[in-house]
C-alpha cells in the first residue's frame, strides 16, 4: 500500500484521537512477533484452520469474558479440516460452515468472517439474532419512515427544521449521510444523524450541525432539554465523541474503560485504561438541562460508546430499547495488537482466504458491566412500532417529550 503524506497524517491524527480516547500514558504500538498481527499464512484447509486458530489466541479481545471453550474447538475441528484436501466448491462450503460453527458462539458483536474465494460473509451475532428473531431487522420503522415524514412535520416546531442529506466514505464505501434538527417545544434541541461521519458533512448536512451547535451556545442557559436521536445509526468515526457530546461539558470525564492486547498470547492484556470525554477544542457550554440520547436494536458500535458516555452524566438519559451490543472500539492493528486480521498466502489470490474484521479492544462502563454482545440497556424503555407509526406516534420520542414534560 502506498502511504501518502495525507494518509500519514490521517494515521498521525487518530494516533492522537485514540490516545484522548483511551487516556493512555504512552498510546504507543508494541512490536509483535513475526508473524505479523494483520497476516497469517496458509495455502491449503489444514493451514489456513492452524493459522486461523492462532491468529484468534494473539488478536481476539475478549478472551477472559467470552465463554467460547477455543482449546476444545482446535480438539474438534483439527481433524475435520484435515479431511479437506483439496480446493473445490463442495470442501469450500465444508470448511465454511467449520468456520462459522466455531465462531457462532462468540460475543463480540463486530465480529465478522469474510471468505474472499466466494465473497460469502458470517456474522456471529447476526445469526443468533436471526436464530431467536428472524425479524430483528425488519420489525422497526425507524429511521427512514419516521424521519421523512413524521418528525419533521408533526413533532419539531413549525420553521425550526434543518434537514440534509450527503454521502460519505464509511470504512471505505460510499454511503447516504443523513442529519436533521428542529427545536420540540420551542425549548428543546432535537438532533438525528445516520452515522457518526460528522467530520465529513458538507453542503447539505453542515447547515444541520451549524444550526444546532449554534443553538446550543446561544440559548444553553434556557433550554429545557437536549434529544440526541441515534436510532439505527450504525456506528462511525471515534473522533466524533468530543466533537458532539463535548460541547456539552465543560470539563473532562470518565465514562468507562478500555484494555487491548500487548502481547501474543490469548491472555496478554494491558491494564484498565479511564476512556475519557473532553471539552471539544472548538468552545464547549456546561449543559444543565437533561440529555436525553435515544437508541435501539440498531444502535451500533460508536452509537453504544456515545450513548454509554451520557448516561453516565448526572444529567443524561437512555431511552429506547437495548442496543446492537458491539461497543469495542475498531482501529487498525497498525495501532493496537489486536483486532482485524488476515489469513491465506498467495494460493488462494492477492486478497488472501479470509478476512477476519473484530474489535481492536474491549470496552466496560464506569459500573465495571461489559455490554459486548448483550447490548447497553435503557434507562426508561419505550420501542416504536409499525402500527403507532400508522396512528401517527413515534413511541420513543412520545417517551422522551413526557420525560422532559412537553
Amino acid at each position: 500500500m502506498k502511504l501518502s503524506l495525507r494518509t500519514l497524517s490521517a494515521r498521525v491524527a487518530l494516533l492522537g484521537v485514540l490516545c484522548s480516547f483511551l487516556a493512555l500514558a504512552g498510546c504507543r504500538k508494541t512490536i509483535a512477533s513475526s508473524p505479523q498481527a494483520t497476516s497469517y499464512p496458509g495455502d491449503n484447509y489444514p493451514d489456513v484452520f492452524q493459522s486461523f486458530w492462532n491468529g484468534m489466541n494473539t488478536n481476539y479481545v475478549f478472551w477472559g469474558v467470552d465463554t467460547t471453550n477455543w482449546d476444545n474447538m482446535y480438539k474438534v475441528y483439527k481433524p475435520l479440516f484435515d479431511q479437506l484436501t483439496v480446493f473445490d466448491s463442495a470442501h469450500e462450503a465444508k470448511a465454511e460452515q467449520y468456520f462459522s460453527q466455531m465462531t457462532q458462539g462468540l460475543i463480540d458483536s463486530h465480529y465478522t468472517l469474510q471468505f474472499m474465494a466466494t465473497g460469502n460473509s458470517f456474522s456471529p451475532a447476526e445469526y443468533r439474532r436471526l436464530r431467536t428473531d428472524p425479524n430483528y431487522f425488519t420489525d422497526s420503522t425507524f429511521p427512514t419512515a419516521v424521519i421523512d415524514s413524521l418528525i419533521p412535520t408533526k413533532y419539531l416546531d413549525q420553521g425550526s427544521v434543518v434537514k440534509g442529506t450527503d454521502t460519505v466514505s464509511l470504512e471505505g464505501t460510499a454511503t447516504p449521510f443523513t442529519a436533521i434538527t428542529g427545536t420540540l417545544g420551542g425549548s428543546v434541541l432535537y438532533l438525528y444523524f445516520s452515522n457518526f461521519t460528522l467530520s465529513q458533512a458538507g453542503a447539505n448536512t453542515a447547515p444541520v450541525f451549524n444550526q444546532f451547535f449554534t443553538l446550543l451556545h446561544r440559548f444553553n442557559s434556557s433550554l429545557k432539554g437536549i434529544v440526541i436521536d441515534l436510532r439505527g445509526n450504525g456506528g462511525g468515526e471515534i473522533e466524533d465523541l468530543d466533537y458532539l457530546v463535548g460541547q456539552m461539558v465543560t470539563s473532562q470525564y470518565t465514562f468507562g474503560y478500555t484494555r487491548y492486547k500487548n502481547g501474543v498470547n490469548r491472555l496478554d492484556y494491558s491494564p484498565w485504561a479511564p476512556a475519557v470525554v473532553k471539552p471539544w477544542v472548538g468552545g464547549s457550554v456546561n449543559v444543565t438541562a437533561p440529555i436525553v440520547v435515544l437508541g435501539d436494536h440498531l444502535s451500533v458500535s460508536m452509537s453504544e460508546i456515545t450513548i454509554m458516555a451520557v448516561k453516565t452524566l448526572t444529567n443524561g438519559k437512555f431511552i429506547g430499547t437495548r442496543t446492537w451490543g458491539a461497543n469495542g472500539p475498531l482501529t487498525s492493528s497498525v495501532y493496537f495488537d489486536g483486532g482485524q486480521f488476515t489469513i491465506g498466502g498467495s494460493a488462494w489470490g492477492s486478497s488472501g482466504y479470509m478476512f477476519v474484521y473484530t474489535s481492536s479492544s474491549m470496552f466496560k462502563s464506569l459500573n465495571g458491566d461489559i455490554y459486548e454482545g448483550v447490548g447497553v440497556p435503557p434507562d426508561i424503555y419505550a420501542r416504536e412500532t409499525t402500527q403507532a407509526y400508522l396512528n401517527g406516534h413515534d413511541l420513543v420520542l412520545d417517551a422522551a417529550e413526557q420525560y422532559l414534560g412537553l
